[in-house]
């Protein structure tokens, strides 16, 4: 199999899915291109797992694919999320992978809701460093109507000191009414993931069914909300279920779709499970592009530690990350990410040139917290630029000191 313009093709007689090759015409002839419009091409679970067990050798093909998907819906344009832990640890839900889960032993923060104007505190540097999404989140079954009440008056003030940024809200399994509520309130979106096929989705949680999350997605559709649903990967499912899950969530009509790589924190049932190879984040990222071709497509938790020196190499794929640190585990730095960002030709989203082609330069777009503003995209294109000096080597050879090696 191979791709041509983002939908996958029947090979001409080779082998890989990158095989320009044909029986019928000369090696060093290219292999003729269809044409083929990404909007009226979807592929099927057969078709999605061919190109998941994509060969290594073949994964920049598979990459420079799907980027023309990412590209034919959203540019070269990155957006922002940035989470704030409402509430964390002391979570009744038995979910396997989870460090705020009842019987983990990690030792993870944990306090109880944060107030508004601590919550207001914590959003505000990643608005500054342009995240053009918040994403308040909160351990637990899910909400009671008092703890709407009170996420609802963190939304309003957000909103209110800061119209253009988009609110998602995270607390769990929802009821009747409560998406409604939080959209009064000014929320602009609601996620829950499904977090895996539904077919694996008894070995990692029991206390609560695989149609709960689907259920909240769809009250938060019918309130009006933006759905948001996404998975984890490297808990030990299988392909197949990789690509269930991948495919749950289109189903689910979400708008969004993270997806989070398992950190197998000490003290979880899935402690020490390093189930995941940079290559192989790679395709998943790669594959849920071609399955979602016009969905907003974000790099979760775990990014950093399973993408590695990948992860510039996935924004070709993906067009949206968290900015800072997820709900337990540290993050890249954001001036790293900022830096990721630029060096690769992105612009993050709600920064792009204007009208005369300059940068933004208004002082909304503030850094990530930074004195300096070294994370701001509020300079022009080359005052942003940064360097890293050379390091006179005085190791190795004509030293003492021993070589770097």
């Amino acid at each position: 199999m191979t791709w041509t313009d983002g939908e996958p093709l029947q090979s001409h007689g080779g082998e890989g899915p990158n095989d320009d090759a044909c029986e019928h015409r000369p090696a060093c002839e290219p292999r003729p291109a269809r044409r083929v419009h990404p909007q009226r091409g979807e592929i099927t679970e057969a078709e999605a797992l061919a190109l998941l067990s994509t060969p290594d050798e073949d994964v920049f093909g598979l990459v420079h694919a799907g980027s023309r998907l990412r590209r034919e819906h959203f540019g070269m344009t990155i957006k922002l999320n940035y989470l704030v832990n409402l509430r964390s640890g002391m979570c009744p839900e038995s979910c396997t992978y989870c460090s705020q889960s009842l019987g983990s032993t990690a030792e993870i923060l944990k306090y109880s809701r944060l107030s508004t104007d601590e919550a207001m505190d914590q959003a505000s540097p990643g608005i500054g460093g342009g995240a053009s999404r918040v994403c308040l989140v909160a351990s637990g079954r899910g909400p009671s109507r008092r703890d709407v009440n009170r996420v609802g008056e963190i939304v309003e003030r957000l909103k209110d000191e800061n119209p253009d940024v988009e609110v998602c809200a995270c607390l769990g399994i929802l009821r009747e009414g409560q998406a409604e509520s939080l959209k009064e309130a000014g929320a602009d979106a609601y996620n829950h993931n499904i977090n895996t096929a539904e077919s694996f989705h008894d070995t990692i949680v029991k206390t609560h069914t695989y149609e709960d999350p689907a259920n909240t997605v769809e009250l938060a559709k019918t309130a009006g909300l933006s759905p948001c649903s996404g998975l984890i990967v490297g808990l030990g499912e299988s392909d197949e279920q990789i690509i269930e899950a991948l495919f749950a969530p289109k189903a689910l009509g979400s708008d969004s779709i993270p997806i989070n790589f398992l950190v197998p924190f000490d003290g979880t049932p899935l402690e020490g499970q390093w189930n995941l190879t940079p290559m192989q984040c790679m395709k998943i990222v790669a594959t849920a592009r071609f399955v979602c071709p016009d969905r907003e497509i974000r790099l979760a938790g775990g990014r950093e530690i399973h993408l590695r020196s990948l992860q510039p190499m996935a924004l070709q794929l993906a067009n949206s990350i968290f900015l800072g640190d997820y709900l337990t585990a540290e993050g890249q730095a954001a001036a790293d990410d900022l830096a990721m960002i630029r060096d690769n030709g992105f612009t993050i989203l709600g920064q792009e040139t204007g009208e005369g082609g300059d940068a933004r330069t208004d002082e909304s777009a503030g850094g990530c917290g930074g004195a300096a503003g070294c994370c701001s995209y509020s300079q022009t294109t080359a005052e942003a630029a940064t360097h890293t000096d050379p390091v006179i080597r005085r190791r190795g050879a004509g030293t003492a000191e021993v070589a770097n090696a």
